[in-house]
């Protein structure tokens, strides 16, 4: 499977669409106003300990207090490879005080109400292999399957540390087949950093950010990138830079395949990325078939229901069902990748008779979830004909990303947020800079948009002015709603 990456680049924002043979699969957004914390390191200070729910909140400096659980702790040095059993473990209340000051990493980004989840089983992954300063013993990533290689794989690891490594370490995929000399370069990296983050918790009190991971961009190239990637566009030439120096220094085998972008056309526009984001921010997905999806997330859970439509087959009515069904198995997992939807998910594929039908839609379901990253259980088919689905939750959905609920509804729809417009905005007026001829730029736009351009935005768009070498004037239009705007050509 070929697959292409694309990284929209500018001062506010990092965008990272994966392509699979020319088709958008995922999509990752980091703004600087608002950076994803997953990996981070801190110096936190217990708040609060809970012994009823065997866990405590943590003030690590963020707007909420995070949520420490006592099975995400270190009690005592264990191998990476072997599992924590919760019932074993000793009551929180005798590890934790209010007031304690400790080391944790962030595994979950805050969602919606909710604070950022916190460990004490730090890790820090570099390209071969993730380190695990507070455990011990030597794992392999479960990708290997096979065990003759998973223990060749440990014996290697075990010869490069001596008798005595300091803390565990987990071999990742990229490792195999690798010479030992690169292997060395990861284990010389990831002891420097965890040196570096040891010497900041002495030097700094808590709350204290100690370890901030890499960008999103670095994280692509390191963690992302595989055999099967033919190419890394970028559209900013600092960018490019940035990455192939980075590249160069950890994941040199890619060097070559990070290339600069035509100016010709917006990056995501040229791949039709942005059709597909704002395709994936509606209710309703079409089928090729003729049938369609309709997706509805909740606080709950999200369902996906799956209608016919207008399509006929030529076939008996029970076919017509099985090819609908197929269809819509393939389509709901593109669509759960694309808009980044965890949690709880419930199927409603239409009824089948046919048990091998039945079979055969969860089988095409189980294939097309071996491409995904993210963890996922696919469970049988219930008596009431649903099928459940849990896919792990790591980070905001697309749409919490992007939009934010409607005042006019009273929260019942969503509708894109001031920030996101303002960005979409930016875009447009590059956009038609490039196809057209003008002598000025005038947007029109909802008043808190124009708000925002005026204030937070305005170094952004001055910069675009002086790039573009046109004036940019702003209207306000009380009429507009806040997703609603013109760029006018003057």
């Amino acid at each position: 499977m070929k697959q292409d990456i694309l990284i929209n680049h500018s001062a506010f924002e990092t965008r990272v669409a994966i392509l699979e043979d020319s088709r958008v699969q995922e999509i990752y957004i980091e703004r600087s106003a608002n950076l994803g914390i997953v990996g981070n390191i801190y110096l936190g200070k217990v708040v609060r300990v809970l012994p009823g729910m065997q866990s405590a909140f943590i003030e690590i400096g963020l707007e909420r207090t995070a949520f420490l659980h006592v099975a995400d702790m270190v009690i005592a040095a264990h191998s990476p490879s072997a599992s924590q059993n919760t019932s074993s473990l000793p009551p929180i209340e005798t590890i934790l005080f209010d007031g304690q000051t400790v080391l944790v990493q962030v595994i979950k980004d805050p969602i919606g109400t909710k604070g950022a989840r916190l460990s004490t089983k730090i890790s820090i992954a570099g390209r071969l292999l993730v380190y695990l300063p507070k455990e011990s013993g030597i794992g392999v990533t479960q990708k290997v399957e096979d065990e003759a290689e998973r223990n060749q794989l440990k014996q290697q690891l075990t010869e490069l540390l001596g008798e005595k490594p300091n803390g565990g370490y987990i071999i990742r995929t990229a490792a195999c087949g690798l010479p030992m000399h690169e292997w060395q370069n990861d284990i010389d990296y990831l002891t420097r950093t965890w040196q570096s983050i040891s010497d900041s918790t002495k030097r700094f009190p808590a709350p204290q950010l100690v370890h901030r991971d890499l960008t999103l961009a670095q994280r692509v190239l390191r963690d992302m990138v595989t055999t099967d990637t033919a190419s890394i566009i970028t559209d900013d030439a600092q960018n490019l830079a940035d990455l192939q120096s980075f590249a160069l220094t950890y994941t040199p085998s890619v060097h070559d395949k990070i290339k600069l972008a035509p100016i010709e056309r917006p990056l995501f526009d040229a791949y039709k990325v942005e059709d597909d984001i704002n395709t994936a921010l509606g209710h309703r997905v079409d089928l090729k078939s003729g049938g369609y999806l309709i997706i509805e997330p909740t606080e709950a859970m999200t369902t996906i229901d799956v209608n016919t439509g207008s399509y006929v087959s030529g076939r008996n009515f029970a076919d017509t069902i099985l090819k609908t069904n197929l269809e819509a198995a393939r389509e709901i997992v593109h669509q759960l990748r694309l808009r980044n939807l965890g949690g709880i998910i419930i199927l409603d594929f239409i009824d089948m008779h046919d048990p091998a039908h039945a079979e055969h839609v969860m089988n095409v379901l189980q294939t097309e979830f071996s491409h995904d990253r993210t963890r996922v259980a696919v469970h049988p088919f219930s008596p009431l004909g649903l099928i459940e689905i849990t896919r792990k939750r790591t980070r905001e959905s697309l749409a919490q990303l992007l939009c934010e609920p409607c005042p006019t509804c009273e929260g019942r729809g969503i509708v894109k947020t001031t920030r996101t417009t303002c960005y979409e905005i930016l875009r447009e007026i590059r956009r038609e800079a490039c196809q057209f001829s003008a002598t000025a730029f005038r947007v029109v736009a909802h008043p808190d948009v124009i708000d925002m351009l005026l204030d937070e935005i305005a170094p952004h768009l001055a910069a675009l002015s002086n790039q573009i070498g046109k004036t940019i004037s702003l209207q306000a239009q009380g009429m507009f709603s806040q997703e609603q705007y013109d760029v006018i050509l003057m």
